[in-house]
């Protein structure tokens, strides 16, 4: 049997270790985070090397797995001395944010701005989103330093461009954004009359009027650029320009016409068709003009015709055609012998290597044959027979 009083010294001890436990399990329960809960704040680049007086963005994510939605607020627990910032949704600025259950990425937009006068240094902002579902903060490591990033740029490579009028010129451009923060930037070029400029994103095939270019980042740009047919020689400048908010970015193009060069293959008449027998040649004159503003050489005129037909030129090659001159060149066409009766088309050319031209001649072929004759001795023989009985019985 215990004595009374050491059975009472052990009930005191027992209550010491309960609630030592109870204790300890309280204060586990408080120490453990609250983004432990279920719920955190995130963003992709918490860690950024910027410059003084750089504004920049940062896309808020949320990740929520407490169980139900619930709504956070937002707050800055720590900002340097003249720094600037706020939270910002759908355009506005904000300082409470609806989170549901799962992850919900860019709904919220920390903006920051960077006094001109920070000093070189390493900086720290710090987020918090608090709410029924727990609290997350978030800390952003800034490193500020007065390394040149260089200007946002607008740059053309071989700016300078020379070609014919009907050549369409193409050049290959770069957007460079050297701010801290991303930019939207509007196209233009300004052309002469009846020229034409487009913009395309390079490796694409659409049509643009402005692109969107990453903080710290380029995009390239095919300029596609078309003078109009009646241009004049001579050389042409074409600027084009990236204008965003904050930014006018531009550069210069240049065009050197060289000149417009045209040939027209036609007839003095006009006429593009004509008559032929089989197996015997036919002359039909052809006109070959130089139709544009320089001179032409080594000019060749060549045919596409039917079988076994053949053309002859009176000259086949002509040496130099001045601007705005006409020579005239007789083709001799033959059909063949066993051509029947019936309309065929022939295609003369006329080309160097600058300019060429081409016309379809319907030439409708006329045979003579051994029934035709016959035709033509029956017909006789008639007429012949009926003179005989009017001469024989006519008097009678």
């Amino acid at each position: 049997m215990l004595h009374p009083t050491a059975a009472g010294g052990r009930r005191p001890l027992k209550r010491l270790l309960l609630t030592a436990l109870t204790l300890s399990f309280l204060m586990g329960l408080a120490v453990v985070p609250a983004s432990a809960a279920g719920f955190s704040m995130s963003t992709a680049y918490p860690g950024m090397s910027v410059g003084a007086g750089d504004e920049l963005s940062f896309a808020l994510d949320f990740s929520n797995d407490s169980g139900s939605g619930f709504t956070a607020a937002l707050s800055e627990v720590e900002l340097p001395d003249g720094w600037e910032g706020y939270f910002s949704g759908n355009g506005s600025e904000i300082s409470s944010v609806y989170v549901g259950e799962g992850d919900s990425v860019g709904s919220v937009t920390y903006e920051l701005s960077i006094p001109d006068d920070a000093a070189d240094g390493t900086y720290e902002v710090v987020l918090r989103a608090s709410g029924s579902g727990g609290t997350s903060t978030l800390t952003l490591t800034l490193e500020v330093t007065a390394a040149e990033l260089g200007s946002s740029a607008l740059s053309a490579e071989y700016a300078q461009q020379e070609g014919s009028s009907d050549t369409t010129f193409s050049f290959s451009v770069t957007v460079q954004n050297n701010t801290a923060s991303e930019q939207t930037y509007s196209l233009s070029a300004n052309t002469p009359d009846g020229w034409t400029a487009t913009f395309e994103p390079s490796g694409e095939s659409t049509q643009v009027a402005a692109i969107t270019v990453p903080a710290r980042s380029s995009q390239g740009l095919t300029v596609t650029v078309t003078p109009p047919a009646s241009v004049d020689a001579g050389e042409y400048d074409i600027p084009i320009s990236a204008i965003s908010g904050s930014e006018n970015l531009s550069a210069d193009l240049s065009v050197t016409i060289t000149g417009t060069y045209a040939l027209e293959l036609s007839t003095p008449s006009g006429l593009l068709s004509f008559d032929a027998t089989a197996n015997r040649g036919t002359d039909v004159t052809l006109s070959v003009t130089n139709s544009g503003n320089v001179d032409l050489q080594n000019i060749n005129l060549t045919s596409s015709l039917p079988d076994e037909w053949t053309a002859e030129f009176s000259q086949s090659t002509i040496d130099v055609l001045e601007a705005g001159a006409t020579v005239e060149v007789t083709m001799t066409l033959t059909p063949s012998e066993s051509a029947m009766s019936g309309d065929y088309a022939s295609v003369i050319s006329v080309s160097n290597g600058d300019a060429s031209d081409s016309v379809e001649f319907r030439v409708t072929v006329k045979t003579e044959t051994i029934w035709g004759v016959v035709g033509i001795l029956l017909i006789a023989a008639a007429a012949a027979g009926l003179w005989y009985v009017f001469k024989k019985y006519g008097r009678r």
